[in-house]
């Protein structure tokens, strides 16, 4: 409650604070992330994180944290403009960020979070910030952009500093060696301990592995990205007539093959596909005006990595009116669909040569050429084809008075290699796939998806061997041989397990407060494993075969647990983590006294002092069983007789009896004086 409490007041004189001051002018088109609704339950959690720059490839979350997995909205934790990021990218108020926890809140129990990227992430332009890092500890790994892990070292020069957001002066350390951020040495739970980081390679996958130290951990994630614009120009150099530059159509082309946005231009030529994630590779691609030709290459590849209007975002065609004879063709797959970027080379009888590419509908011109024989037309065949039937050149092509149409070209597509890889019965996204030749040579790799799918393009016939790395804690089969011929392979699945696990905490049903040193005893196909809870009355059971377990609790003495001591859990081949095994502990009432009656036949008019349930000195030893008095209520020992043996209303009764006789005679014998007198 003070932590809150304390937060909630730095907050608002930041706040305030903010109001009174002008904020730091930043660049508008830097953004922080958006997510999707999580789904899942405890310890199978997932959602999907996307960068707000076009273009930035978006990430498939999977955690094994344990519940409760949140989505704050940023309104009242956020990281402002004072803080490192927040100065560089703009505040992150107003933008959800995630909360995470540990597997389980014992210090063996730590989660993994996995973002896989569906393509590799910029170089440049985007950072994460891990919150909120005080008693727990944080290790960042990641995979490279071949699916290969990241070293240590590498992962270090992310690194950009640790900071307090909530304005405190506990800070995290960073343990190079490890990639790990640590919270502070006394594992004090405190607020706002963050470090934050800019990756400079592209990556497919990040992972954080949280552990817990001491306390009731939980840490946040923020991610942001920058983004800059892609324009240029389309220029008509016709020297007569005119072509008519806004009939052209530009696509833009990501560095891994989508088709991102198209555009025209304006009258002027001038064009934008507007603001995308800084990184280099982009490609723009020209489709002419049909009454034009493309004066040198149809496309361009651009990098906007740099400040707004770099030249090397930009992307500067040139067209003019044909001039005659032209000489133009198409580029087709064998399913009959267009290969765009392809190069083609034009070799005239003069010994020049003119090369173009394709566009997007796979076409291609070559035009200003004189009449004559002798002309010939190459295709370099592009990745991932094989030339078609009719080969790659078109030769002894004679251009007289009227246009040369029609020479194309097919190419076959090469087969393609698909699957999936699974563990715990869910896909594993960032898993590298390679494809080893059987007879030697580079493998052709790939990275897995979120959902745990892959697919390798363009692969030559031939025989190989398909490979995986299991990710840790992972087992099973990780290659199988595959056979390449004209037809693409699918089901090149490769299916993984791990063992399961079993978590839980126990409280006192009274308070909630966590108990430790309490037995948990789970028993399985392999036999009773014991553990005791720790200081937050957490347990944690790992590396379980598939099988059913009992799970029994030991109630230390004075207690006992409130409902049923034992349950039942099932863990199948895919490795679940049955979490949430909660037991509440209540202590034991003391039994009350009974009392011991006293034989004696005698009543003591005298009040003994002591309580009812002591006997009379002198008493039966062994008096006759009472029975249960139920539970006991304090008396002054001054306001009660001790037991005798018997009722003690009966000599009550008695008494009043006897007094009534007492009284009847005095007053007959009074009556009887007084007549004789």
């Amino acid at each position: 409650m003070f932590k809150r409490a304390c937060l909630a007041l730095v907050l608002l004189a930041g706040a305030f604070i903010t109001v009174l001051s002008p904020a730091p002018a930043h660049a508008m088109t830097d953004s922080w992330a958006g997510w999707a609704p999580i789904s899942g339950t405890s310890n199978d959690y997932s959602t999907t994180m996307t960068q707000r720059s076009a273009g930035f490839p978006r990430a498939e979350m999977a955690s094994d944290s344990r519940a409760n997995v949140a989505l704050p909205s940023g309104a009242s934790t956020f990281l402002d403009t004072s803080t490192p990021p927040g100065a560089k990218y703009g505040s992150s108020r107003g933008s959800a960020y995630i909360n995470l926890r540990p597997k389980a809140d014992t210090p063996s129990g730590a989660s993994t979070t996995t973002y896989a990227f569906e393509n590799p992430t910029p170089d440049t332009g985007w950072a994460f910030v891990l919150g909120d890092i005080d008693s727990d500890q944080v290790q960042i790994l990641a995979t490279d952009e071949n699916g290969g892990p990241v070293p240590a070292a590498e992962i270090s020069s992310w690194f950009q500093g640790s900071f307090n957001y909530a304005g405190g002066a506990d800070q995290p350390t960073w343990n190079a060696a490890t990639s790990t951020l640590t919270g502070n040495p006394t594992a004090a739970d405190t607020n706002g301990a963050s470090g934050w980081y800019e990756p400079d390679i592209r990556i497919t996958s990040l992972s954080f592995v949280f552990t817990r130290r001491a306390g009731f951990p939980v840490y946040q994630t923020w991610f942001v990205s920058r983004a800059r614009p892609i324009s240029g120009t389309v220029s008509d150099v016709s020297t007569s007539g005119s072509c008519p530059v806004e009939d052209a159509v530009l696509t833009l082309v990501s560095p891994y093959g989508e088709t991102l946005a198209t555009t025209s231009p304006a009258a002027d030529g001038t064009y934008s596909f507007g603001e995308y994630a800084t990184q280099d590779g982009y490609t723009v691609r020209l489709s002419r005006p049909e009454s034009c030709a493309t004066v040198g290459t149809a496309e361009a590849v651009v990098s906007n990595r740099g400040n707004d209007g770099d030249p090397a975002s930009r992307a500067d065609f040139e067209v003019r009116q044909v001039i005659p004879q032209p000489i133009s063709g198409t580029v087709r797959d064998d399913a009959g669909a267009p290969v765009p970027g392809a190069t083609v080379t034009l070799s005239r009888p003069d010994g020049t040569t003119a090369t173009t590419t394709t566009d997007v509908d796979g076409g291609y011109l070559f035009d200003d050429n004189d009449t004559g024989t002798g002309y010939s037309v190459t295709l370099t065949v592009p990745d991932g084809y094989n030339g078609g039937p009719d080969g790659t050149t078109r030769s002894d092509i004679t251009v007289a008075d009227d246009p040369v149409a029609g020479q194309d070209f097919v190419v076959n597509q090469l087969a393609s290699v698909s699957g999936t890889v699974t563990g715990g019965g869910n896909g594993l996204g960032g898993v590298q796939v390679r494809l080893v030749p059987a007879g030697g040579g580079d493998p052709i790799t790939t990275v897995t998806d979120g959902d745990g799918t892959y697919l390798l393009d363009g692969v030559p016939p031939g025989d190989y061997t398909a490979e995986i790395d299991a990710p840790e804690g992972y087992s099973g089969a990780t290659s199988r041989p595959v056979a390449v011929a004209a037809s693409d392979v699918t089901g090149v699945d490769f299916d993984l397990t791990r063992p399961g696990a079993v978590a839980g905490q126990v409280t006192d049903a009274s308070s909630g407060a966590p108990v430790a040193g309490v037995t948990v005893t789970v028993e399985g196909p392999d036999g009773p494993v014991a553990v005791t809870t720790d200081d937050a009355g957490g347990y944690v059971v790992e590396d379980l075969p598939p099988g059913d377990y009992t799970i029994t609790v030991t109630a230390p003495d004075g207690t006992r647990v409130v409902g049923e001591p034992t349950r039942t859990v099932t863990i199948t081949s895919a490795g679940e983590i049955r979490g949430g095994q909660d037991f509440r502990l209540d202590e034991v009432a003391s039994p009350s006294p009974t009392p011991t009656p006293t034989p004696d036949p005698t009543p003591d008019p005298t009040p003994a002092p002591g309580p009812t349930d002591v006997p009379v000195p002198g008493g039966n030893e062994n008096p006759p069983t009472a029975p249960d008095p139920g539970p006991s209520t304090e008396i002054s020992p001054q306001s009660s007789l001790p037991e005798t043996g018997g009722p003690s209303w009966v000599f009550a009764a008695l008494g009043v009896s006897l007094m009534l006789a007492g009284t009847v005679l005095t007053v007959t014998a009074r009556r009887r004086a007084r007549r004789h007198g």
